[in-house]
């Protein structure tokens, strides 16, 4: 049989799509190597994905094993990564801790955790609320913490690490300036176009459900921020839970969660985070797919926005697609991602931001029952590349016709964070006739081929037991399977490698060594090297002689010189291989051979009598059975008869009897000999 592969109307890349934040190819062929430009090369990171995972597909839900991790009650979550490493921070609400994980070099890994308790009392009462900056002009790590049921305990307080979150840390509270905060969430910290920082969150207190602004007049974050009460905003908010920002056509937009009346305020702050009238709009339920929404995390995807939303009651994941912060808003309940180990969300309270692990989506959500989940999101694994960091991507191909996203990221994690993606179409390889994957016998010779007509050469490799490499019909003899890979060449440049695997077949008989055998006396015929398994059958001949001519180790006993043949048989599909050896079995006549016990109330009659074993006596003198006291109890000169244990129809007593035997074999050597056999009842 012969695969057809339909011929290709183009086989180059054609028109490049140089809109967006990076410039590529928008068709290609299979194979085809493809470079990428990017158009914004001054940005503090990149990360371009060429078969990536989507937001817009069903995320795989895990249940990390927290056992150990002394969540207690988590409040919120948020995650980083720093160099080559992430880092996971979280509060418990009840018992007044402050935690990092620390991921290592993947999100895959389950984190090691390091608890900081109170930080010498210094910890927000009640914490509620975490986020985490990098100072990229100092180069210093922060984490923001807000806590506290009310105003008289509401705090803000600023945990710094130095260059580094694995860094042991310090803390400095703010306090409530003007008692402004009144048990605050959803804290957001940024530096805006004018390189100054500020921040802001939601007051959750039921007597509050107010904006909070905080300034830290000017690009020091490390002092006291002046903080503002920004009102209501219309009564926009009920008991708001979390805050989310994102900066979308030059503007800033949060995003808040009501838990008290189940909605989505959306607040239009502007180009600049400095707003004291900020305009709020109370998006509604989201077609009645929230349920006491606990935490929310905004971020890009191609083509446009999505959030994530924890429903607290229904433990629930709430997904809002948007194409810009102004919307539409399509809402799609999620359900609870069910997980690996059969876990699931369970009463979820925050949500993390989310992050990018070479081709994966991974965000983490911390449940009040003390455990931690993690979602990510399928990506395909079609690429020769699968990823990189660099601003100039290496280059890449895609190994299969089809339609591709290509995904790039900059500033991922900032509010500056942009994103973009493409789709390459991917075109099967041109029109070619080939040998599909084939099966042979060992030392036999097939014929290969890989027709194509377009193609201005083509070379087999590896050059091993092949007739010519050079030709699109060749013929080759493999002593092991073989992947012969064929690469050709199309006279526009572009360049098809694919391969044909020709698997072996190595079908061993092994009869076993020849031997010589008392006479007689049994044997087991085989060696360790025939094969083995359900897809082999075996075949003894001649069948004299033999308990069995079907089985890989039967038993013989010639009573003169044989060979037996051992045919293996394999059984494939379109094929049956074979492999023949043999054993010659020499049958020497030199001693009397007789068993050294026997039961005569024995149903087996190779057990229940007592008589010679030899097949090849011509006469026999004598053959005599003893007593301890020299009694005779059987006598006989004929080589077939045996003895029953018996003397007068009355059986004898069990124990050790002696024998002697005298008689000739068949080529006239005389054999005599005398022993014990132990009688057994």
């Amino acid at each position: 049989m012969l695969f057809m592969v339909s011929q290709l109307d183009v086989l180059k890349a054609q028109t490049e799509d140089t809109t967006g934040l990076f410039v590529a190819p928008d068709t290609v062929c299979a194979k085809q190597v493809i470079h990428l430009r990017s158009k914004v090369l001054t940005a503090s990171s990149h990360y371009w994905s060429f078969c990536s995972g989507f937001l817009n597909n069903y995320p795989t839900g895990y249940d990390l094993d927290m056992s150990d991790f002394q969540l207690n009650t988590p409040s919120d979550i948020d995650i980083a990564k720093d160099g080559d490493n992430f880092y996971g921070f979280v509060v418990n609400n009840a018992t007044q801790e402050f935690l990092r994980l620390n991921f290592g070099n993947s999100l895959y890994n389950v984190p090691t955790v390091t608890n900081y308790g109170n930080m010498t009392g210094v910890l927000p009462t009640g914490p509620t609320s975490l986020y985490v900056v990098k100072d990229t002009m100092n180069n210093n790590w922060h984490v923001f913490v807000a806590g506290g049921s009310d105003q008289t305990n509401s705090t803000l307080a600023r945990v710094d690490f130095g260059h580094s979150l694995a860094n042991t840390p310090n803390i400095a509270n703010f306090g409530n300036f003007n008692n402004v905060l009144n048990s605050p969430r959803g804290l957001f910290i940024a530096q805006d176009a004018d390189s100054n920082w500020y921040g802001y969150a939601v007051n959750s207190n039921q007597l509050a459900n107010s904006l909070v602004f905080f300034n830290f007049r000017g690009k020091n974050i490390s002092i006291t921020p002046a903080m503002t009460d920004l009102g209501t905003l219309g009564n926009t908010m009920a008991q708001p839970s979390d805050l989310a920002a994102v900066k979308d056509g030059g503007s800033w937009y949060f995003f808040v969660t009501n838990l008290f009346n189940n909605t989505l305020t959306r607040i239009d702050v502007g180009p600049s985070l400095v707003n004291p009238v900020p305009v709020a709009t109370n998006l509604g339920t989201m077609n009645n797919t929230l349920f006491a929404p606990s935490s929310i995390t905004v971020t890009r995807e191609c083509g446009g926005i999505f959030a994530y939303i924890t429903d607290l009651t229904t433990s629930e994941l709430v997904r809002v697609e948007m194409p810009s912060a102004l919307g539409p808003y399509t809402s799609f309940n999620m359900g609870n991602i069910p997980v690996v180990d059969s876990a699931h969300l369970n009463n979820p309270s925050a949500i993390s931001r989310v992050l990018r692990y070479h081709d994966n989506v991974f965000a983490f959500v911390t449940n009040l029952t003390d455990s931690l989940s993690r979602f990510s999101f399928d990506q395909c694994n079609n690429t020769s590349v699968p990823s990189s960091t660099f601003s100039t991507p290496p280059p890449f191909s895609y190994d299969t016709a089809g339609y591709y996203n290509v995904y790039y990221v900059v500033d991922e994690g900032l509010p500056t964070m942009q994103v973009d993606c493409k789709q390459i179409r991917v075109l099967p390889i041109p029109a070619m006739t080939i040998t599909p994957d084939t099966f042979i016998c060992q030392r036999d010779t097939i014929t290969l081929l890989d027709v194509s007509v377009a193609a201005d050469t083509i070379k087999w490799s590896p050059n091993y037991n092949i007739s010519d490499s050079t030709q699109q019909i060749v013929r080759v003899w493999p002593d092991y399977t073989t992947q012969y890979r064929i690469e050709l060449d199309y006279p526009n440049g572009c360049i098809v490698d694919t391969q044909i695997t020709v698997k072996v077949s190595k079908v061993t008989a092994d009869a076993g060594p020849d031997r010589y055998l008392a006479d007689g006396a049994t044997t087991l015929l085989g060696g360790p090297n025939t094969s083995e398994g359900p897809n082999y059958t075996y075949s003894w001949t001649p069948t004299a002689y033999l308990n069995s001519t079907n089985i890989m180790f039967p038993q013989a006993n010639p009573p003169v010189d044989y060979t037996y043949y051992l045919e293996v048989t394999e059984f494939n599909d379109s094929l049956r291989c074979r492999d023949i050896d043999t054993v010659v079995i020499h049958n020497r006549c030199l001693d009397i051979n007789l068993p050294n016990a026997f039961i005569p109330a024995s149903s087996n009659p190779t057990t229940n009598r007592f008589g010679l074993l030899n097949k090849q006596l011509v006469k026999l003198n004598y053959f005599r059975i003893f007593d301890r006291w020299g009694k005779l109890m059987f006598e006989t000169t004929d080589p077939t008869k045996e003895w029953d244990g018996t003397v007068n129809g009355k059986a004898v007593e069990q124990g050790v009897y002696v024998w002697e035997a005298d008689g000739f074999c068949l080529k006239g050597l005389r054999v005599t000999g005398s022993g014990n056999v132990t009688l057994i009842r």
